[in-house]
C-alpha cells in the first residue's frame, strides 16, 4: 500500500495557498465566483488577512472557527485562515434549521462564528442559548448590534502572516457528520488529511492536473465537496469554479457554458436532473468537460449508460465518507464497470468482513472496512461511536458491499438503516418524528425506495388517527409539513395509508417488512 510522504511540521495552508507564490503561479486564476477572479496571489492576502483578523480577536490555536457560508472566496480564506493560525476551521451545512446550529455551536464550543448575512436569520432564533460563541463576523450587508462587518475587519488587517508551527497530525478541520443514530458528530480531521486524499485520489486514481479547471456541484461543507471545489485544485495548481446559488440543472448548465470547466463533480440526483433536461432541450455537449465524477450514493448503471450515450464523457463513480474525507474506492479513465463502485484507490486497504470480522469470499456481502492514512481522528465527544467506527488501523464505514472477481466493489446497502438522498444522510427516524408532529398522524414508519432512474427516495408508510381521512391532498399536505419543517429533500417521496404497521414483540417498527411490501407495490 502505497503512501504519502509529508514532513512532520506541517501546516496546510502553506503547501495548499503559499506554496503556489514559491511555485511561480501567483497570478494565476485560483477561484471563479461570478463576476469574481480570484489569483493565488490574492489567495494568500485574503488568507493572511483572515487570519490576522482571527488573531486579532484572541483566537488561540486549536480553538474553533465555526464558518456558515455559500461557496465563495470569503468561505475559502476563513477555513485556510483559520488553520494557518493553527485553530480548527469548522464549515457548517448551510441547510440547516436554527436548532441545528444551535447543537453544533455548543458542541464544537467555537468561540468565533463567520457568517454570510444572508444565514443570520437560522442563528437569531437561538443566540441566546450559544454558550461559548464571543464574536460574530458577518459576510455582506452590514451587520447590527455588537456583531462585526467583515469587510472593515479585513481591510484594516495586515496581508502578511506568518503559519502557526503546527505537526502533521494537529487537528485542522471538522466537518460534522450524522451517525446511525441521527445525532451529528464532530469528525476530527488532521493537517495531512487533505495532502494526502489530493495526492492518492484526485492525482494518481482520475488524474487531475494543473491546467484542469474543476467544477463542483457539491458544496465546500460536504467532504465530497470540499476535496472537489477546494483542496483538489489547490493541491495541483489548479482553478476552481464556485457557485454559491442552488444548482439547479439550468444553474448548473449555464456555469458549464460560462467557464468551460473540465472536470464535474456531481451527485447520481444531480445527474438525472441534468439528464432530463438535456433531453427536453435538446443538449449534447458539456464544453470542455473530459471527465465527470460521481459520489454521494449509488450510480445506477442506466444513469451512466444515457449520460455517455448523450455527452460521450463517463462519469467515474466511487464511494467516500465524511471520516476518510473523500472517495477510496473509484472507477477511473479506461477502467469503469458501469453499476460499480470500482476499485479501490491506491494507497488504501480494504477488506470485506462478516458478522465476526472475518473477511468473506469473492462474490459474498460483509461490512467494508478502511484503512488510509486520510481516515479522520476521531469523532468530538463520542467516545462510544469512536470506538465503534475507528478501529485500529482500519475504519468501519457500515456499507455492504460484495467485491468480484476482478477486484470490483458493488454496494449492497447499509449496515443500519440509514438512507442517502441526494447525497445527503436520511434517518427514517428523523422523519418519523416529524410526521408525529402532524396531527392527523398516528405513527409511521420510513424506508428507502428505488425511483424509476433507481435513485434512493424516502417512502413512508403512515397509520392515521382518521382511517377516513386518507386523500391524495393529505399526501401534498404531510410532504410540505416535513419540507417545511426539517431539510427539503428529507421530506417523503411517496405515502402510503396504512392499518398498521408490522412490529416485533417489543414494538419495534420491522423495516425489511415495510421493504418488502415496497418490493410488491412497485
Amino acid at each position: 500500500m502505497c503512501t504519502v510522504d509529508l514532513p512532520e511540521r506541517l501546516n496546510a495552508a502553506t503547501v495548499l495557498v503559499d506554496s503556489h507564490l514559491e511555485q511561480g503561479r501567483a497570478d494565476k486564476t485560483a477561484i471563479l465566483c461570478g463576476d469574481v477572479t480570484v489569483t493565488y496571489r490574492d489567495l494568500s492576502k485574503g488568507v493572511n488577512r483572515l487570519g490576522n483578523v482571527l488573531l486579532g480577536l484572541g483566537v488561540r490555536m486549536e480553538e474553533r472557527v465555526a464558518i456558515i457560508m455559500p461557496d465563495c472566496p470569503e468561505c475559502v480564506y476563513a477555513f485556510f485562515g483559520a488553520m494557518k493560525i493553527g485553530a480548527v476551521a469548522i464549515p457548517t451545512n448551510t441547510l440547516l434549521m436554527p436548532a441545528d446550529y444551535e447543537y453544533l455551536l455548543n458542541d464544537s464550543r467555537s468561540r468565533v462564528l463567520v457568517i454570510h448575512s444572508c444565514m443570520l436569520e437560522r442563528i437569531e432564533p437561538v443566540r441566546e442559548q450559544l454558550k461559548y460563541l464571543k464574536q460574530v463576523i458577518v459576510v455582506g450587508e452590514p451587520p447590527t448590534g455588537s456583531d462585526l462587518a467583515y469587510k472593515a475587519l479585513m481591510d484594516a488587517a495586515s496581508d502578511e502572516l506568518e503559519a502557526a508551527d503546527t505537526s502533521r497530525d494537529d487537528s485542522a478541520f471538522w466537518l460534522y457528520s450524522s451517525g446511525t443514530t441521527g445525532f451529528p458528530k464532530g469528525t476530527i480531521h488532521l493537517h495531512h488529511d487533505m495532502i494526502v486524499e489530493a495526492d492518492l485520489y484526485a492525482q494518481q486514481t482520475i488524474g487531475l492536473v494543473e491546467s484542469d479547471v474543476s467544477f463542483s456541484v457539491a458544496k465546500l461543507f460536504f467532504a465530497y465537496g470540499l476535496g472537489n471545489g477546494l483542496y483538489f485544485p489547490l493541491r495541483t495548481g489548479g482553478t476552481t469554479v464556485l457557485l454559491p446559488d442552488r444548482p439547479a440543472p439550468k444553474t448548473v448548465y449555464d456555469v458549464i457554458d460560462r467557464y468551460q470547466p473540465t472536470v464535474f463533480y456531481s451527485v447520481p440526483t444531480s445527474y438525472a436532473g441534468l439528464l432530463h433536461l438535456a433531453e427536453q432541450e435538446g443538449r449534447t455537449s458539456l464544453g470542455k468537460v473530459r471527465m465527470c465524477v460521481s459520489a454521494g450514493e449509488p450510480l445506477p448503471k442506466a444513469l451512466y449508460d444515457r449520460w455517455l450515450e448523450r455527452f460521450g464523457v463517463e462519469i467515474y463513480d466511487g464511494i467516500g465518507s465524511t471520516e476518510i474525507l473523500h472517495i477510496f474506492i473509484s472507477n477511473r479513465p479506461g477502467h469503469v464497470k458501469p453499476g460499480s463502485t470500482g476499485q479501490i484507490v491506491p494507497g488504501y486497504a480494504a477488506k470485506i468482513v462478516d458478522e465476526n470480522g472475518q473477511e468473506v469470499g469473492v462474490g459474498e456481502v460483509g461490512a467494508l472496512l478502511i484503512k488510509g492514512e486520510s481516515i479522520a481522528h476521531s469523532y468530538w465527544n463520542k467516545h462510544d461511536q469512536t470506538k465503534e467506527t475507528f478501529q485500529g488501523e482500519w475504519i468501519n464505514t457500515h456499507d455492504k458491499f460484495h467485491k468480484d472477481e476482478d477486484g470490483y466493489f458493488w454496494y449492497a446497502g447499509r449496515t443500519d438503516d440509514m438512507m442517502k438522498v441526494s447525497g445527503l444522510y436520511v434517518w427514517p427516524a428523523d422523519v418519523e418524528s416529524i410526521l408525529a408532529n402532524h396531527e392527523a398522524v398516528l405513527e409511521s414508519g420510513v424506508v428507502g425506495v428505488p425511483d424509476k432512474a433507481g435513485l434512493i427516495k424516502p417512502r413512508a408508510y403512515i397509520v392515521l388517527k382518521d382511517k377516513n381521512a386518507a386523500s391524495d391532498e393529505l399526501v401534498k399536505e404531510l410532504q410540505t409539513f416535513v419540507k417545511t419543517t426539517a431539510q427539503p429533500h428529507k421530506y417523503p417521496r411517496t405515502i402510503v395509508f396504512v392499518d398498521e404497521l408490522p412490529k416485533t414483540a417489543t414494538g419495534k417498527i420491522k423495516r425489511y417488512r415495510l421493504r418488502e411490501m415496497a418490493e410488491g407495490e412497485g
